[in-house]
């Protein structure tokens, strides 16, 4: 699988905040520049090299590519390829990680761990659970606020509708959805090799330069 048919998981909601946070940056840092005065848009300029970085780090930078020999993940500050072959296992918990054949762990920022997605899809599952029992005992189940009549209750036979969304949070779906792929090409003779990895300088670079420039226009200040 090339590089453009790898599955790509991203945050949408990080997508999201990232956008906003940069027009926000930039609506603010270019009035400062052009209508400032005396140390004003220098002081910008060092702020805005600092934060805009930083920003594209932890919201639009993390990703992870899925392709049918490789994992890519895309970090904040590095990009870690693992090929099938290397990846001991993905876990779940507190957060997503990958850990390789070495021991070594790499935290998925891209696909966040949502406590509360996981609630709303346990609800979910117990929800369908209780429709199918009396779907197949022919009883009559409560169908919410007002159900399917006034009264609240209504009946639930084969053709009535009990899914009302996905039984797994977001991010366990793509972490099953990656244990899938593992388990299919984990032993394919094109996914084998070493892992690598490699510092974002592209990243770094200008947010280094923006703290510098800041702290030392804060000590001639």
């Amino acid at each position: 699988m090339t590089a453009t048919n790898d599955r790509i998981y991203r945050s949408p909601m990080a997508l999201a905040g990232g956008v906003l946070l940069l027009a926000l940056a930039g609506w603010l840092g270019i009035d400062a520049i052009v209508a400032g005065e005396g140390r004003t848009p220098f002081t910008a300029v060092a702020v805005l090299l600092l934060f805009v970085p930083l920003v594209v780090a932890y919201t639009l930078r993390p990703a992870v590519f899925a392709g049918d020999d490789r994992l890519r993940i895309r970090n904040p500050f590095r990009v870690v390829v693992l090929p099938w072959g290397e990846v001991a296992s993905l876990r779940s918990g507190y957060t997503n990680e990958v850990v390789a054949n070495s021991g070594d762990k790499f935290q998925l920022w891209a696909v966040p761990v949502s406590l509360r997605g996981r609630k709303k899809a346990a609800r979910r599952e117990d929800k369908r659970s209780a429709q199918r029992e009396a779907a197949a005992s022919g009883r009559r189940v409560r169908g919410g606020l007002f159900g399917n009549g006034m009264g609240g209750l209504g009946n639930v036979g084969p053709a009535s509708a009990v899914d009302d969304g996905p039984s797994r949070a977001e991010g366990d779906r793509i972490m099953d959805e990656m244990r899938q792929i593992l388990e299919a090409r984990g032993k394919a003779s094109t996914a084998q090799g070493e892992v690598t990895a490699r510092w974002a300088y592209e990243i770094a670079g200008p947010a280094l330069a923006g703290a510098l420039l800041l702290i030392i226009l804060l000590a001639t200040a």
